[in-house]
């Protein structure tokens, strides 16, 4: 009797193999910002030699040539010692306060919005961890694209630097991050200075299946983020942060959803997610789409376009749990959408700006923002107005990361 259940079993198997119902796709890489089945489609794309992708993998191999040379990173490089005696731990220094002129010894700091302090650079740690995260991430894409095994020999070692190892590892917190000389050692807003790790998390799923990529490296990556994300949830500067209002509650947000879909913690991700539709979106966008809170810097346009951007990495990640932000809107009209509205007479060109910009302007920023409304809305005329700024180039990075939305897609591989 228990043969026959085999047999019948195993016949099945076959049938649904031959049928088509079991897939003999390679698995999706586990990522969150990015877009894993595009990705999986360029890989095959690029299997295939489509010259779509060519130049783009072209220039990504190119930098890759240079993050092979870049580095390590690690937080003990840097020449100050936080207050805890430990370089273990990340500090980095408040970048818009400058010394006291009415103090001998210029302290405690003052506020000049927008004004970033040279002073800031003789701190490493806030240098170190973009250049570890953004080396990391084009490493990862270069070993996924091509299956070289250096690209993800190199990639492991700045994450083993900068997670595992005794002598180099950082500690799980930022305790010291965005301290103002003569007033605290670290505040909640340093906590943006993190952001860097969406990148890490993401570049952890591109390198599975590699040889120097283990399930054992994946199990201490997890477990470091584990304790970092309950860092944020519990500490004082994490609880601050999680209550900012402005970009940086946004990026907390992005941050804190991220992670816990790396760790496996679904509930949380969702949880936080679905209460950004109400506490970032709604409270931060006005029914005609002015961000005030961003608006109200004085570098307005860049602050406006980032948190536009980091709202839209919400909605991305929304998709991971099957939370709708791209289309949340309020009865009065407050969405994403109506944001992009908001400024994109000024992106174009058609409307001059009119609020403060320290530095003078630039709309390139917010092309980025218009590609992806025209993904996102394609029954807005986002798509037309693409013609209105110039295009990417041939071997732009974000044709091997986004669908092109200048043209419909020629190949059925491509969604």
């Amino acid at each position: 009797m228990k043969k026959s259940i085999g047999l019948r079993l195993a016949l099945l198997l076959i049938a649904s193999i031959f049928s088509g119902c079991v897939s003999t796709k390679p698995p999706l890489p586990q990522v969150f910002l990015l877009n894993a089945r595009y990705l999986q489609a360029v890989k095959l794309g690029i299997s295939r030699g489509d010259p779509r992708f060519m130049p783009a993998l072209e220039r990504l191999k190119q930098d890759a040539q240079e993050s092979l040379r870049a580095g390590p990173f690690s937080v003990v490089k840097k020449g100050a010692t936080p207050p805890s005696g430990d370089k273990h731990d990340y500090m980095s220094q408040a970048p818009y306060f400058w010394p006291n002129s009415q103090s001998s010894n210029g302290l405690p700091y003052i506020r000049r919005d927008g004004e970033h302090n040279p002073e800031i650079r003789r701190i490493s740690d806030h240098g170190q961890i973009f250049d570890m995260a953004g080396n990391t991430e084009t490493l990862a894409l270069a070993y996924f694209f091509t299956g070289e095994e250096r690209y993800a020999s190199r990639a492991k070692l700045l994450l083993a630097t900068w997670f595992f190892d005794p002598a180099t590892r950082m500690n799980p917190n930022l305790q010291y991050a965005q301290g103002i000389p003569g007033i605290n050692t670290g505040r909640g807003i340093g906590l943006i200075e993190s952001r860097a790790f969406t990148q890490v998390v993401d570049a952890a799923g591109l390198l599975a299946g590699s040889k120097a990529w283990t399930p054992e490296d994946q199990r201490r990556l997890r477990a470091w983020f584990e304790e970092y994300l309950q860092w944020m949830l519990d500490s004082k500067n994490g609880r601050d942060e999680a209550a900012a209002k402005n970009n940086h509650g946004t990026y907390y947000d992005i941050q804190t959803a991220s992670f816990a879909l790396f760790v496996g913690r679904q509930n949380l991700a969702s949880n936080i997610l679905r209460a950004a539709a109400q506490k970032r979106i709604a409270f931060q966008i006005e029914p005609d789409g002015r961000q005030p809170l961003e608006l109200a810097r004085t570098r307005a346009w860049g602050y406006s376009v980032a948190n536009l951007g980091g709202l839209m990495q919400l909605a991305t990640l929304g998709e991971n749990c099957g939370i709708d932000l791209w289309n949340f809107q309020t009865e009065d009209g407050r969405g994403i959408r109506k944001a992009v509205d908001f400024l994109l007479p000024f992106g174009l060109r058609t409307k001059k700006w009119t609020y403060q910009q320290l530095g003078g302007w630039s709309p390139g920023g917010f092309y980025s923002i218009l590609r992806r409304a025209a993904e996102k809305y394609p029954n807005a005329p986002y798509r037309v107005l693409l013609a209105k700024i110039p295009a990417p180039s041939s071997d732009d990075r974000g044709i091997l990361l986004r669908p092109a939305v200048e043209a419909p897609a020629s190949s059925g591989d491509i969604p």
